[in-house]
């Protein structure tokens, strides 16, 4: 059993590092890096979530990157490769990729929406996502 008084507890030990604030996704603006593959990125401090859709026969190419990655699929399916390793994914599988392993993931005849949990936050998607701010929630 795990310790309810320790993981809610209020005892500041240091200093917020920013205000809060809410975002919904409908409000972000995306990204289409290829076709049929949007991104809508949410940066924090040390870590960003993305909001991913594909479309019908969509791929997102084999690649690799410095960020440790995990992903969350939230609808639909898509088929997804670590390194070789290849699966179906559907709503609540996870996948966690660490830096520099090659992946790639595709639809066929279905949509998936995703989220992608990066960090520290993915280099390519910083601008975007800086670009929200303050902006990018209510």
């Amino acid at each position: 059993m795990t310790n309810a008084a320790t993981h809610f507890a209020e005892d500041a030990h240091g200093e917020p590092t920013g205000p809060g604030r809410y975002v919904h996704i409908d409000d972000l603006a995306s990204a289409e890096y290829v076709p049929g593959l949007t991104f809508r990125p949410v940066l924090g401090d040390g870590v960003m979530t993305n909001f991913v859709h594909f479309a019908e026969n969509t791929e997102a190419p084999r690649h690799v990157h410095e960020e440790e990655q995990i992903v969350i699929i939230l609808d639909g399916e898509m088929t997804f490769n670590i390194d070789g390793d290849e699966r179906v994914m559907r709503k609540g599988d996870v996948a966690v990729i660490p830096a520099w392993v090659p992946h790639g993931a595709w639809t066929t005849d279905t949509t998936c929406l995703e989220v992608d949990v990066f960090c520290p936050p993915r280099k390519t998607l910083l601008a975007l996502a800086e670009s929200q701010g303050a902006d990018g929630g209510e």
